[in-house]
């Protein structure tokens, strides 16, 4: 008979069993229900616990993201890559055309020690699916024994003591004890081991992201700094040319000493200025060492200053983004294995069955050890089913469930950090490009202003301070230039990042994949 629409449906109570597999204990009929509904249930397979569905995620559906390039056709500056669609693959850091770079981040692959413990941590996470899928075998043991005893002269009904009994005993037994996965608890315990080596593997290369782009960072500031320190050499060679001049004018009498003093002052500036760049780089020369897994004490970078605008980046499209972030990945997974853990919960409301045998041979003499009638056994099964503990494995699949929703919320929160940190660093690249245009045409006016005053000042119309004064707002120009062409190289390096560098899931390893059964030497003791 079909239900109305309008029928309320009975809601489960107390004795009833969540999940797919129901198992109701009512009245007298109680025994007879539960053994119809175990063997419908061994018959047909059923996994108790709820089926994973992938939740909804937020997900733009926009062709385009909103801060890229192609939505500002008037500004110049910097510009994505075409298609639309495209994506970078593989070695993401290839695209800046820097050889040096591409050795340090080759190096950083294999030496960097995060990457190498996430790299065990993700090994260990498949070494636990083989523990779990091993609960599908029967367990065998022996415990071969012989024992020598004596019995007590005084046991029997007698008042007069005898001298008792010694015997010797040599048993060679073998146990065989298995747990048959009826109700799918054990099939849930793989699953969720499964989905967390997926969760490692994503781990993993979401670590690898965050060390390569970090050395990217790292190798653009250092540049940078050497960059300011050719800005600073250029600027210290040019003061202390203007110091000649003026102590010439003075000594010929053409000008007064204020002039060789305002000189000397803003050549000593500028040389206290050169000297303190050489912080900052040492520091990032240092952390880059420590990126690639060698002692900063054996390892520099000859000075290069060099830095050049970033390349175009093919971003792709919004849609896309949920495919190619390793961290959003990790995520899903991880909600796969937390819907796991509940059908763990589910399970454990069905009993236990066993099936135990144990056989061997067992004689007092040990030429008769292993003859025929020495043999004995016994096999049998056992159930084990929990009928009351304070509502413990209720609370149990409540705190899996608020688990299970929490990390609904962390992958949600994750996918919208993710846009948000897209459309920062397109911003931010965008930008920087044309901040960058404009402070170049703001050093080269400084530049020849800077001309025109040292011309009026050799032809004394104008006093040195003027001369100062150019020379002042020039260098702060050309820093500030080289500072932005820092923040762009290193924001196109974090959009990268953000977009997932050169990874998407199809690169994700299968449940099947993180199961394979490793080779001799994959599991070697480091040294």
């Amino acid at each position: 008979m079909r239900t109305s629409p309008h029928t309320k449906r009975p809601s489960m109570n107390h004795d009833e069993v969540p999940g797919s597999c129901h198992l109701k204990r009512t009245g007298a009929g109680r025994t007879a229900t539960a053994i119809a509904a175990t063997l419908s249930l061994l018959l047909s397979g059923c996994m108790p616990g709820p089926k994973y569905q992938r939740p909804s995620a937020p997900v733009s559906a926009a062709p385009a993201y909103k801060e890229t390039p192609a939505n500002f056709q008037d500004a110049d500056g910097w510009k994505v890559a075409r298609p639309d669609d495209a994506m970078l693959k593989g070695k993401w850091w290839e695209i800046y055309q820097q050889p040096e770079l591409n050795v340090l981040e080759d190096q950083l692959v294999i030496n960097n020690q995060n990457i190498r413990e996430y790299f065990e941590n993700f090994m260990a996470a498949r070494a636990m699916v083989r523990e779990a899928k091993a609960q599908y075998w029967p367990t065998v043991t022996t415990s071969p024994a012989w024992t020598r005893s004596k019995s007590s002269g005084n046991l029997g009904q007698s008042s007069t003591a005898n001298a008792g009994s010694t015997a010797s005993t040599w048993a060679m037994p073998l146990d065989v004890s298995w747990t048959p996965d009826f109700f799918g608890k054990i099939r849930s315990e793989v699953r969720e081991e499964q989905y967390a080596a997926q969760v490692s593997a994503a781990d993993l290369e979401n670590e690898k992201l965050t060390e390569e782009a970090t050395l990217a960072e790292y190798f653009f500031e250092l540049r940078g700094q050497d960059a300011l320190q050719k800005v600073l050499d250029d600027t210290v060679a040019a003061d202390q040319k203007a110091l000649d001049l003026t102590r010439h004018l003075y000594e010929t009498g053409i000008d007064d000493y204020v002039s060789v003093v305002e000189a000397e002052a803003t050549l000593k500036a500028a040389q206290s200025s050169q000297l303190n760049l050489g912080v900052d780089r040492a520091q990032y020369e240092h952390a880059i060492a420590m990126l690639i897994g060698k002692p900063a004490t054996d390892f520099s970078m000859p000075v290069k200053g060099l830095l050049t605008p970033p390349p175009p980046i093919p971003v792709g499209v919004p849609s896309q983004l949920l495919q190619r972030r390793p961290d959003i990945a990790a995520g899903e997974r991880t909600l796969a294995e937390a819907n796991a853990t509940i059908g763990i919960g589910y399970g454990d409301f069905f009993p236990d069955v066993t099936l135990t045998a144990e056989g061997g041979f067992e004689a007092s003499q040990f030429q008769h050890w292993f003859d025929w009638p020495s043999r004995f056994w016994s096999i049998g099964p056992s159930i084990s089913q929990t009928i009351f503990n304070g509502g413990l494995y209720r609370a149990e699949l409540n705190q899996y469930t608020a688990t299970y929703n929490a990390d609904v919320a962390t992958y949600r929160q994750t996918v919208l950090t993710a846009f948000q940190q897209v459309e920062d660093y397109l911003a931010a690249t965008r930008i920087l490009s044309q901040q960058v245009i404009r402070e170049q045409e703001a050093v080269t006016a400084e530049q020849k202003y800077l001309d025109l005053e040292m011309h009026r000042y050799e032809t004394g119309l104008d006093p040195y301070i003027d001369v100062t004064m150019a020379q002042t707002t020039l260098l702060a120009e050309q820093q500030t230039l080289a500072s932005l062409q820092i923040q762009e190289s290193v924001a196109s390096v974090e959009l990268i990042e953000a977009l997932g560098g050169g990874w998407d899931v199809s690169q994700l390893p299968t449940p099947a994949q993180v199961s394979v059964k490793p080779t001799k030497g994959e599991y070697a003791r480091d040294k």
